[in-house]
């Protein structure tokens, strides 16, 4: 079975795209990664989240800039610290994207 990390459902979070397996929303993991949020921290505060659901989430703001442009940068980046280069090794290419999922170098 393959898993949507990033769903959608109008009975869910009022139709919000979420994180499977959690009740939060990529606006949310948006608003921590921009407040200072590392993966560690959103894993360790959040232990239902998997580091594929959260890359997931990032690369999905990513595909619906104009819904999330509140949280880019002016270089196209994400605000606030992404995955590390280690955090992110084996994780599919589109989830590997430098500055939306990967910390900027």
């Amino acid at each position: 079975m393959t898993i949507k990390w990033v769903q959608s459902d109008p009975l869910v979070m009022n139709g919000e795209p979420f994180c499977y397996g959690s009740r939060l929303t990529v606006r949310q993991l948006l608003e921590l990664r921009q407040n200072g949020y590392t993966l560690t921290r959103l894993i360790n505060d959040h232990p239902e989240l998997k580091r594929m659901g959260v890359a997931a989430a990032y690369a999905y703001a990513a595909e619906h800039r104009e819904r999330y442009a509140d949280f880019f940068e002016p270089d196209g980046s994400l605000a606030g610290p992404g995955l590390t280069p280690a955090e992110a090794a084996g994780l599919p290419e589109p989830y590997r994207a430098g500055g939306i999922v990967v910390e900027p170098d």
